[in-house]
């Protein structure tokens, strides 16, 4: 599947509310609207010129089929932020904000980071939609901000979105074949080195599972 329209995305994001079971009942009330959610708040962001990108399980849907995701996720600086009050903040750190918007889970990452500010000057482009264009992540910018976040969950022990990340990360380096060199380069100025030694121990591990699917594949 990859997503051509924000109606598309709000199809992506209801049925991951309607076929989660902890979700019900409300999940099954409410998840028509949040096709019109999605609308509205991309609407709302061209109309108020914000500058971000589209980042997260979303995004990953425009290039790789399968993932499914009950959120958007979005990278802007807070400036921007604060032009859309309509967007009701549940929590709010340094460099992640989570919010709603009309019934709407969504994640901001804010460009405090240098990281994600690095993201969204250098690995986003702008896709043409059915409906609007979208400012969205390129296959480096989502390998960036998956890998940086890795050692963060492993430190949590949140397993299950280990699990997500990695098979995110093998998927994307499978069917794009990116410069790992480069994009460990560019990592290893806002990483530690014991975080970079152990993003790197994670790719080579995915690369042998390539070896080892090619293989049996043969």
């Amino acid at each position: 599947m990859t997503i051509q329209s924000s109606t598309q995305i709000g199809t992506v994001i209801r049925n991951a509310v309607v076929f989660n079971a902890r979700n019900w009942p409300e999940g099954m009330m409410n998840s028509d609207s949040l096709l019109q959610s999605v609308q509205d708040l991309f609407a709302l962001l061209d109309q108020r010129q914000i500058d971000y990108v589209l980042v997260g399980g979303i995004a990953l849907l425009h290039y790789v089929e399968g993932r499914n995701t009950q959120d958007l996720d979005l990278l802007m600086a807070l400036s921007s932020l604060e032009k859309l009050p309509e967007l009701k903040i549940t929590s709010q750190d340094m460099y992640f904000v989570h919010a709603e918007f009309n019934g709407l889970q969504i994640d901001v990452l804010l460009t405090q980071n240098p990281l994600f500010k690095r993201v969204q000057s250098k690995y986003s482009d702008t896709q043409s939609f059915l409906d609007r264009n979208i400012a969205i992540a390129t296959v480096e910018g989502l390998l960036l901000l998956k890998l940086y976040a890795l050692p963060s969950l492993y430190r949590q022990g949140n397993f299950a979105r280990v699990g997500l990340y990695e098979n995110d990360i093998a998927t994307l380096l499978y069917y794009y074949h990116p410069d790992v060199p480069e994009l460990l380069t560019e990592l290893a100025k806002y990483v530690s080195e014991s975080d970079l030694a152990e993003i790197k121990t994670v790719i080579k591990d995915i690369q042998n599972r390539f070896k080892r699917f090619k293989g049996e594949s043969r």
